[in-house]
This record gives structure tokens, C-alpha cells and sequence, in this order.
């Protein structure tokens, strides 16, 4: 008996990239529920429960940050945005809003179908989760607090491990400076950059091998940092 097919949830109003979305993401096996509004977005996400969500932040009678925020209050299904909207602040207030990933109109199918394994692969790692938590020759045992890459022990500072779990929880999303200051140093740091700045950078010297082209732990301009999940 063959697997039901990934539910995309595709809440846009531009008919053409409706269009070019139908096409292409039937034709690489995917089921689509289409949606125009923001309001029919969240009847559809509510009542036939998605794998993933595009949404586009220009809808006509609403934002998308809004309908990003709602779905939030309930699940924590991949939620990828499709916007024209390119500007740093747009992409921070999207992901914070709880967005996994943010994506420029236009943009290639390759990216988009990336993107997408990248979101359904993490929802799969929440769902099972184990104690070992590994991205390529990275590795982090949870219950010992053990940090290896390939063979070699690293040893964090408890800033910098937990900077390292929560990027490798979320690997393959962006995460922001806000989101990231506040899971290693709680609520009322949102605004210190600069902390997270020195953290990082010795993060990439403990863990990269060449810290000045990191494989795993790249910046996202602007915006904050993502952990390449290969």
C-alpha cells in the first residue's frame, strides 16, 4: 500500500504563481489545497491539517504574518514563506512570527523543493527525536551533553551549547538574533546582537574546520543564523 501524499497548503492570491506552483509540485508528487485568502488559508489548515504551508504575506484580506501567527497558536507545521516583500525587516518579522523559512519571489523550483525537504525533514526529527541529535560529522549527545565532530570531542561553554542545540534542533531554518538571544539567555534579551556575535564566532572556531568559510553555521545577512542541514 503506497504512502499518502505529502499535503502542501498553498495560501496565495496571484493566480500565474498558483499556476506554476500546481504544476510543479504535482508533478514532483505532492497533493495541493489551494487557498486565495487569508481567512480561507485557516479554515483549510484547520480542517484538513497540511504537511506544510506556503503562504505569501500579501493576501487580500489580511497579512501573512497574521495567518503565520494563528496557525502558531495551535500547530507547529512547517510554514514556509512566498513573498515579493525582500527587505531584512520583512524576513525577521516573518520567522519570528514562527515562519521556518522565507523565500524571495521569484525564486527557482530547485530552492523551493530544497527548502521544503529541509522543513518536512525537521517536523520528522521533532516527531522522533532521540537523544543524539547529528547534522553531517556533527554530532550532540543530549543526555551527556557531548559534542563531537567525527572523532574529536568539543568542549562548549553552556552559552555556546545551548546556542549549538537549539540551531541543530532547527537545522536547515533561520533563526533569528532575537529568537537565538532568547533561547540562551532568556526573555529579556532580545537586543544585545553583539553577544550573539562573540558566541557565534567562537562556536564556528570550536566546530568548523575553516571558521572564515563555515560548512555548518552560516549567516543569513540581516537576519540571523542558520544551520546547514546537509
Amino acid at each position: 500500500m503506497n504512502a499518502p501524499a505529502t499535503l502542501v497548503l498553498l495560501i496565495e492570491d496571484d493566480p500565474p504563481i498558483r499556476r506554476f506552483l500546481r504544476t510543479t509540485l504535482t508533478v514532483q508528487g505532492y497533493e495541493l489545497v489551494e487557498a486565495t485568502t487569508a481567512k480561507e488559508g485557516l479554515l483549510q489548515a484547520t480542517s484538513r491539517n497540511p504537511d506544510v504551508v506556503l503562504v505569501d504575506l500579501g493576501l487580500p484580506d489580511g497579512d501573512g504574518i497574521d495567518v503565520i501567527k494563528r496557525i502558531r497558536e495551535w500547530s507547529q507545521v512547517p510554514v514556509i514563506i512566498l513573498s515579493a516583500r525582500g527587505a531584512e525587516n520583512d524576513k525577521v518579522n516573518g520567522l519570528d512570527a514562527g515562519a521556518d523559512d522565507y523565500l524571495t519571489k521569484p525564486f527557482s523550483v530547485g530552492e523551493l523543493m530544497a527548502r521544503m525537504r529541509v522543513a518536512l525533514r525537521r517536523r520528522e526529527r521533532r516527531g522522533s527525536e532521540s537523544a543524539i541529535v547529528t547534522v553531517g560529522t556533527l554530532s550532540v549527545d543530549l543526555t551527556k551533553r557531548l559534542v563531537t565532530v567525527g572523532e574529536r570531542e568539543v568542549h562548549l561553554t553552556p552559552i555556546e551549547y545551548k546556542l549549538l542545540t537549539t540551531l541543530m534542533r532547527n537545522a536547515g531554518k533561520v533563526m533569528t538574533h532575537e529568537q537565538l538571544l532568547k533561547e540562551a539567555w532568556g526573555p529579556s534579551y532580545g537586543e544585545e546582537g553583539h553577544y550573539l556575535r562573540i558566541y557565534i564566532h567562537q562556536l564556528r572556531q570550536k566546530i568548523e574546520v575553516d571558521p572564515a568559510r563555515p560548512r555548518y553555521l552560516v549567516t543569513e545577512v540581516g537576519v540571523g543564523y542558520r544551520l546547514r542541514d546537509e
